[in-house]
């Protein structure tokens, strides 16, 4: 029973961490344990083991008598998880280039093509799903599962921050992942490390852009 109550935590976990990392979630929100119980089907209990386990990730924050919220991702603490993903983004990509799976790429491409048309044409959610399960790929294609495990958390938490860029941004993203790919295709280490270390400089800079303009749009 132990395992089965572990197993659905997990699962609950999995579907309220794709909500928020999809925007339907949006930092500051409250996470209402009922109301989240109804719309997944399940006791309170795996959703409160849920958000624990979401807290200790930095996606949830838990307060006294609040309750859960979706965690806000302050530009100060956008600067240090930019400091650390930028530079294992880097030696992920150039295990990437170095390790070069086949089987991956191909998974990548069409990850890509679907990522492009989603930068034109998709919502906000199929393009937060679509970015993550590039680099989720990418991760894979490392073939160091202790670094994919570290950079799935440290994606994941940027990720919130970086929802508030636009769709001008989502294209560049894209094209950006075009040239990380295609470094790891032709096995160029330097310039794929490059590359994805850039890409998540440029995201950042993006974010600092959009957070001071919503800024300014609150004061006035």
């Amino acid at each position: 029973m132990a395992a089965d109550r572990t197993s659905l935590s997990k699962v609950v976990s999995d579907q309220i961490r794709g909500q928020i990392l999809e925007g339907k979630f949006r930092p500051g929100e409250r996470l209402v344990e009922d109301r989240l119980s109804a719309d997944l089907g399940v006791s309170r209990v795996p959703v409160r083991e849920a958000l624990l386990g979401l807290s200790i990730e930095g996606l949830v924050r838990l307060e006294p008598r609040r309750g859960a919220t979706v965690a806000e991702i302050t530009p100060e603490i956008v600067a240090e998880l930019v400091e650390v993903r930028a530079l294992l983004e880097g030696q992920n990509a150039r295990l990437a280039a170095r390790r070069h799976d086949p089987e991956i790429v191909a998974q990548l491409r069409e990850t890509l093509k679907r990522g492009n048309e989603a930068a034109e044409t998709g919502t906000p959610d199929q393009l937060a799903r679509l970015n993550g399960e590039f680099h989720e790929r990418l991760a894979e294609a490392s073939r160091n599962s202790v670094l994919t495990e570290v950079m799935r958390s440290l994606r994941e938490r940027t990720s919130i921050a970086f929802a508030i860029n636009g769709r001008d941004r989502a294209r560049e993203d894209w094209k950006e992942h075009a040239g990380i790919l295609a470094a790891v295709i032709d096995g160029d280490e330097e310039l794929a490390a490059l590359l994805a270390t850039r890409h998540v400089h440029k995201a950042a800079e993006a974010f600092a852009r959009a957070h001071a303009a919503a800024a300014n749009d609150a004061a006035d």
